[in-house]
C-alpha cells in the first residue's frame, strides 16, 4: 500500500495534569508517561503505509485549545483522541480532556472526521458516541478498526457498516458496534512507533527513582503482556479487550524493544506496564535472564500477584533490576477482600513482603479504602495492614466505580451516587466522589483516605526507614510532598 501525501491519522493524548492531580500539578512529583497505545497503534499502522503522526498534549504543556488547532493546521483524514491512561484507573478521568479537544476540533473544522478511542470509550461505547461531538467511536483495541476506517474514508462514498468496533450516527441514528476479536499473537505486531514520540519530555514517578530522585529520565513504559485472567470487581483493565485472558510476547520481542529503547534513548526507568508480570515462573526466569546478561544499568518497576509471585522469580527480577514490586494488597480485611473476589489469603501478604524485602526489593502497595465491605473497623484494618508492611511507597486509593467494572455496573444498577463529571473518578480531583459502601458515604470514605494518607507519609517509623534506605534527601522529598494538601469538595469528616 503506498501512503498518501494527506496524514491519515493524528492520534492526540489530552494534557489533563491540572484537572487530574488538581493542586500536586503545580511541582513535579507526578509522572509523564508516554502514549503507549498511540505509538502500538501508530506502529502498527505505519506499517501497513499509512501515514501516522501523534501529538502528546500533556508532554508538550499544551492547553485543550492549542492541541486542537494544531489538529486542524495538520488535517488529517482521521484525527483519534485517546482516551486512555497507564493503569486502569487512569482513562476515564482523561475523558473531560477528550471531550472537549473533540468539541473544539469539530467547532473550528467540522468537516474533520475525528474518532474517540480508548479504554473509557471502550466500556461505554453507546453512551460515548451519543454524548460526544465527535463522528465515531471506537470499541476495542482498535487494530482492527483503524485499517478498514481509513480506507472507507478515503472512498468518494464512505461505507462504515460492518467494521469491528465501529459506532457511528447515521441519518439521526446510532450505528452500534460489536467488540472485535483480540489480535493473537502480538508478535506479529511491529515495535511502537517510539520515534513519534517527545522521548526526552518523560519522567518516572517520584518514587521509582527513591534511589536518586534527580535520574527519573529517560523514562519508558513497556507491555510484555496484554490483559488479565482473574475478575477483580474493581478492575476494567479488560474493558478494552472483552475478555479475561492473558496473552504474552515472546522473549525475544521484548528484549528488542529494551535493546532499541536503550540504545536508541538511553533509558534507564522502565515501567513494566502487564497487569500481571510476575504469574509464569518459567516465562519470568527466560525474560529476566537475557535482561541480566545485558549488563544493562536499568531500573524497573512491574505488577506481582500476592498468589503467584515465587522466591526464584523475584531473584531472576532483581538481577535483572526490577527493583520495585507493585502489589495489589487492596485491603487488610477478609471480608471486605473475600467480596470482591481478590483470590489471595489475606496470611499470604505479610509473607509475601517479607520475601520481596529480603531480595533486597523495594514494594509499591496499593491499598483501597471503600471496597463495598468497608467499614471504619475493616478500613482501620487496612491502615494497620499498612503501616505494618511499611511499604517504600504505598499508593492509597479510594474506591470507585470506574466503567467497565463490575463495581460500575452494580453502582449503575443500584441507583448509587456517582461523580457528577468523569473528572470527578479522578483520586486527587477537587470533586472526587468515591463509591459508597455498604456503610459509609462516599465523602465519609474520601475523608478517610487522606487521613491515612497523611498519616502514612509522617510516620516518624516510616520517616526512618526511607532515610536508613535513600538518605537523607529522599527523606526530605518525601517530607515535602507530604505538605501538599489538595482541594476536596465531597469529604465529610
Amino acid at each position: 500500500m503506498v501512503p498518501t501525501r494527506r496524514l491519515d491519522l493524528l492520534f492526540i493524548k489530552p494534557g489533563s495534569q491540572k484537572q487530574i492531580y488538581g493542586s500536586l500539578s503545580d511541582y513535579d512529583l507526578t509522572a509523564i508517561e508516554p502514549p503507549l497505545w498511540a505509538a502500538i497503534l501508530g506502529g502498527y499502522l505505519r506499517g501497513l503505509g499509512y501515514g501516522v503522526e501523534i501529538l502528546d498534549a500533556e508532554a508538550e504543556g499544551m492547553s485543550w485549545d492549542q492541541v486542537a488547532q494544531a489538529a486542524v493546521d495538520r488535517g488529517a483524514l482521521l484525527t483519534a483522541v485517546m482516551v486512555s491512561g497507564h493503569n486502569p484507573s487512569a482513562s476515564t478521568m482523561n475523558m473531560l480532556g477528550a471531550g472537549a479537544i473533540s468539541t473544539k476540533i469539530k467547532e473550528l473544522a467540522p468537516e474533520l472526521a475525528v474518532c474517540l478511542t480508548g479504554l473509557h470509550v471502550s466500556a461505554l461505547p453507546e453512551r460515548s458516541i451519543r454524548e460526544e461531538i465527535a463522528d465515531f467511536v471506537i470499541q476495542g483495541e482498535g487494530l482492527r478498526t483503524f485499517p478498514p476506517l481509513l480506507e472507507a474514508l478515503k472512498a468518494q462514498a464512505p461505507a462504515f457498516k460492518g467494521i469491528p468496533g465501529l459506532w457511528y450516527r447515521e441519518d439521526g441514528h446510532i450505528v452500534p458496534g460489536s467488540m472485535p476479536d483480540m489480535w493473537a499473537d502480538l508478535d506479529t505486531l511491529p515495535m511502537p512507533a517510539w520515534d513519534l514520540l517527545p522521548m526526552e519530555r518523560y519522567r518516572a514517578h517520584n518514587w521509582h527513582c527513591f534511589d536518586d530522585v534527580t535520574r527519573r529520565q529517560p523514562y519508558a513504559t513497556l507491555y510484555t503482556s496484554l490483559g488479565c485472567p482473574y475478575h477483580c470487581s474493581f478492575c476494567c483493565i479488560n474493558a478494552l479487550f472483552g475478555e479475561h485472558r492473558l496473552r504474552t510476547r515472546g522473549v525475544d520481542s521484548v528484549m528488542a524493544e529494551i535493546d532499541f529503547l536503550v540504545n536508541r534513548y538511553g533509558v534507564r526507568n522502565i515501567k513494566i506496564m502487564d497487569e500481571l508480570f510476575a504469574v509464569n515462573e518459567k516465562r519470568v526466569l527466560e525474560l529476566c535472564g537475557k535482561i541480566a546478561e545485558r549488563g544493562y544499568d536499568l531500573n524497573f518497576w512491574a505488577y506481582a500477584r500476592v498468589n503467584t509471585v515465587s522466591e526464584r522469580m523475584l531473584a531472576a527480577m532483581k538481577a535483572a533490576g526490577v527493583n520495585w514490586i507493585a502489589y495489589g494488597f487492596e485491603s487488610g480485611s477478609k471480608r471486605v477482600i473475600e467480596d470482591v473476589t481478590k483470590g489471595y489469603k489475606l496470611d499470604q501478604v505479610l509473607r509475601v513482603a517479607q520475601m520481596t524485602y529480603d531480595q533486597g526489593q523495594h514494594i509499591c502497595a496499593n491499598f483501597i479504602f471503600g471496597l463495598p465491605e468497608d467499614d471504619y473497623d475493616s478500613m482501620q484494618e487496612t491502615f494497620a495492614l499498612m503501616q505494618e508492611i511499611n511499604a517504600e511507597w504505598a499508593n492509597i486509593y479510594s474506591a470507585m466505580a470506574y466503567p467497565g467494572s463490575k463495581l460500575y455496573d452494580d453502582a449503575v444498577a443500584a441507583g448509587a451516587p456517582l461523580p457528577a463529571t468523569w473528572n470527578g473518578f479522578s483520586q486527587y480531583s477537587a470533586d472526587c466522589l468515591p463509591l459508597p459502601t455498604k456503610y459509609l458515604s462516599g465523602g465519609q470514605v474520601l475523608s478517610f483516605r487522606d487521613y491515612a494518607f497523611d498519616a502514612y507519609y509522617k510516620n516518624p517509623r516510616y520517616l526512618a526507614m526511607i532515610r536508613a534506605k535513600f538518605g537523607e534527601e529522599t527523606m526530605r522529598h518525601i517530607q515535602l510532598m507530604a505538605q501538599k494538601s489538595l482541594d476536596r469538595y465531597n469529604a465529610v469528616i
